[in-house]
């Protein structure tokens, strides 16, 4: 198992391509080979000058934590203009075209972690747009979907409901790489830049990362391992509420909870509602936490501790849907849907900017249970699996 990286260090033919270009490099600290030396450090040893590096949300080094704009980390690579694509406004999350006209070529070397929220996709979008304007080429070097190429979840962003975290119309849980992706943006989204994608060579898409030998590096601060990016798809959610999803604690999205709650009461619906639903590869343990930091820092919180006990059998979107509606019931007097500005939009809300619908968020009110909801989607998961197969570059068997 190699990644895109480690393939392109191995193409004298490629490199030499680099070798006297203008380059610049999307990328943060995940952007490594099998020994965990770092891309920057790569090229410059292979003669490769790097005239401008782009860093995604939370920064060079993911020492920022989520939504918080990035500070200057000049810095951190003296030799090169370092330029963060998190600001403080919507327009902070594009490169200016000034920004990319004196380059060649732009190397793209991120890793995701296979939902349609995680914002690094929709960097890799918004960059290959700009580059279609500047004629600048795009060489994104692959890495593999870390919860598998194969399982698919959740409906598609519906027009209207557009936004970082649902930036172009992809199903919750995708089942693509980011050089898959990249594909898709440029055939199917419309986004005419001139693209090369690096695959990996060995990633077999119906595994795991924790199956590839790889080392795993966390993406960004609350993704420590590849189980959190497994229930990901669905604990996301609760960022669309008044709930804190364990950030703060040592384990940000197996922790669910608020300082009204009732763990017991919670632990109870949240297992009742996984039998009704038919979710199967988790259980719920009644649990009690102290957030460092963001929703009820310093406040005792009182909810539940997802463990993933089947990675095999999760529907993690699923799961996220019995957890909200396990809430809505558990507290209806305090629970409620977070309505402050979320990644630089006001309306639609937070949690159907995260849907990418409305449809969850007037479902569960109405009383519609998770598993009917998940079934409605179907058509759309199926629609999606079709609408992104010519992108696709690993065989799904």
């Amino acid at each position: 198992m190699r990644t895109g990286l480690d393939v392109l260090l191995d193409t004298p033919a490629q490199l030499a391509t680099l070798r006297g270009a203008r380059v610049g490099v999307a990328c943060n600290h995940t952007a490594v080979n099998a020994a965990c030396d770092h891309l920057l450090d790569l090229f410059a040893a292979k003669g490769i000058a790097v005239r401008r590096i782009f860093t995604p949300e939370h920064g060079l080094h993911a020492t920022a934590q989520d939504m918080i704009t990035v500070v200057d980390e000049a810095g951190l690579a003296p030799t090169a203009q370092v330029v963060s694509l998190y600001g403080d406004t919507a327009a902070s999350l594009r490169p200016s075209p000034e920004l990319l006209q004196d380059l060649d070529v732009l190397v793209f070397d991120i890793q995701d972690i296979g939902s349609r929220y995680y914002t690094y996709q929709a960097t890799l979008g918004y960059m290959m747009e700009v580059a279609a304007q500047t004629g600048t080429r795009v060489l994104v070097l692959d890495r593999p979907n870390p919860i598998d190429g194969i399982t698919l979840e959740g409906n598609i962003v519906q027009p209207g409901y557009e936004s970082f975290v649902s930036a172009y119309p992809l199903a919750v849980r995708h089942g693509m790489t980011m050089g898959e992706l990249a594909r898709f943006f440029r055939d199917d989204c419309a986004i005419a830049c001139t693209l090369e994608v690096v695959p990996c060579e060995g990633w077999d898409p119906r595994t795991r990362y924790d199956a590839t030998g790889l080392p795993w590096v966390f993406p960004s601060p609350n993704m420590p391992m590849v189980e959190t990016a497994l229930i990901y798809p669905g604990m996301c959610l609760i960022e669309g509420t008044n709930l804190s999803e364990g950030r703060g604690t040592t384990r940000p999205f197996h922790l669910v909870g608020a300082p009204f709650l009732d763990a017991g009461r919670l632990a109870r619906l949240c297992r009742d509602g996984a039998l009704d639903a038919g979710l199967e590869g988790v259980t719920f343990r009644a649990a009690t936490f102290e957030p460092r930091f963001q929703k009820f820092a310093g406040q005792v919180c009182h909810g539940v501790e997802i463990m993933v006990t089947n990675a095999d059998a999760l529907e993690a979107y699923l799961l996220g849907l019995v957890v909200l509606e396990a809430a809505m019931r558990a507290a209806p007097a305090h629970f409620k849907w977070r309505t402050e500005t979320y990644e630089f939009v006001d309306t639609p809300i937070a949690i159907d900017l995260l849907c990418g619908t409305n449809e969850a968020r007037v479902g569960l009110m109405s009383r519609i249970a998770p598993r009917t909801l998940v079934s409605g989607w179907m058509p759309q998961r199926l629609a999606w699996e079709q609408r992104r197969a010519n992108a696709l570059i690993y065989p799904r068997g």
